[in-house]
Order: C-alpha cells, then structure tokens, then sequence
C-alpha cells in the first residue's frame, strides 16, 4: 500500500496532473481547495476522497482509489487544527493532519496535535493508526520547560507502538535529519524535516517498507513543500 503527503501550497486542482505520475493508493494533501472550488477537477480525478477545512480554499483532503473505503470518523476536536480522522476498509485508521497555530500562541502547531492526542488515546488504540501529514513541527525546536514538545508528542505516540517510519528506515534520530521535506519562501538554504506518517508497528516491517522524498528542483516549482511517499505492507 502506497502513502502519500503533501502540502500543495494552494490551488491543488491546478497541481493534480504532477501527481498522476505517482501511483500511490491513498494522498493526503494539506492547503487544498474544497470540492466545489476544484470545479470538477477531484471528480475526473479521484471522486473517492474526504475534505475537512474552515477556509474554504485551503484544507486537508484525502483522496483514494475506488476499491479503498474511506469512512469518516466524527471525533470532537474542540477546534483544534486540523485533523482528519478516518477509517479505511474497516481494518485500520488513518489521522490526516496538518497542524496549525489556531490562534494558539502556547498550543500552536504540535501542541494542537499533543491536545488532540489527550482527548482521543483511546480511540486511537481501537484499530491499528496512520497518522499523517504536515506537522509544522520538528525536535530541533522542543522548548524545555513544555511538555507537549514534538519530542513529547513521538514519546507518547511510541508507547501507543506508532512510530515515524522515516527515522525507522532511515535509522536518523529526531531533529538530526538529513532530508528536508519544506523550504521557506522555497529558499533551498532554509531547509525543515516536517511532514511525517507515523505508523502503527502492525502495520509495517523494515523488510516490506520503503520512502522515498521527491526531487526538490522539481516540486519546488509547485510547493515549498516536497512530497512523499510510503509504502507500507497491510
């Protein structure tokens, strides 16, 4: 089974076709417009998907093939940004994230996944979790006195046994990694690690996955975001 993320920096209808090169079953695509504004484009596409957003030109979309069955989960999220909970062919979930300040200056960015994390541990330990995404987040920039620190959040999500496939198959530790997936201002000198699937141990082994981070002279023309794609045996 094929994954991907990516933050498409806006007007996705008009960055479909850069997909269609990529066989993937199930994109998660962050800053995408809602299925009336693609004007017919996720339709000729993929109609199979599930958007979530408060702006109706920049949300959180998942997409997938037809013989996938996305059902959408209705967690409370008191208005923490943006989460996107799924159920995918009734044996595993999937939580499409991008994280936001939300008008947060103490819980911004990963503090909204840490809070959201707090209110729904339980339901993600019903079935074997997916969560991914652009987290806007990284270990580099933990502040010691907190403790919803992304560090925190990767040890809470690691005693659920969900773990950040990249640093499992590319053996680098947190907040030392050597490939960026977004550019500020598309600045090549300015380089973040941010967009992450973490994954349930069920559902991946170190023989049977793979990822791959796509060329950045390329996407750059596209996004400040790079994709990425994983591929996990369910």
């Amino acid at each position: 089974m094929k994954i991907l993320t990516w933050n498409c920096n806006g007007a996705f209808r008009k960055k479909i076709e850069f997909l269609q090169q990529i066989e993937a079953d199930i994109y998660i695509i962050q800053e995408c417009e809602n299925q009336q504004q693609s004007k017919g484009a996720y339709e000729a596409w993929l109609p199979n998907l599930i958007w979530k957003g408060n702006n109706k030109n920049k949300g959180l979309g998942v997409f997938a093939r037809e013989d996938y069955k996305l059902e959408q989960l209705y967690w409370e999220d008191f208005e923490l940004e943006l989460f996107l909970p799924i159920r995918v062919n009734d044996n595993f979930q999937l939580l499409a994230a991008w994280t936001k300040y939300a008008n947060s200056p103490t819980f911004q960015y990963i503090g909204q996944l840490w809070k959201y994390l707090q209110l729904h541990k339980e339901l993600i330990k019903v079935q074997p979790t997916l969560i991914c995404g652009d987290l806007n987040s990284n270990a580099q920039w933990d502040v010691w006195d907190r403790w919803w620190n992304h560090s925190d959040v990767v040890n809470q999500l690691q005693a659920m046994n969900i773990h950040s496939l990249y640093h499992e198959l590319s053996n680098e530790e947190q907040g030392k990694e050597t490939l960026p997936t977004f550019f500020m201002n598309r600045n090549h000198e300015k380089n973040y690690h941010i967009d992450y699937l973490f994954c349930h141990r069920n559902l991946f082994s170190k023989n049977n996955s793979s990822f791959k981070i796509f060329d950045k002279y390329e996407w750059l023309n596209y996004s400040d975001h790079i994709p990425l794609l994983f591929e996990i045996n369910i």
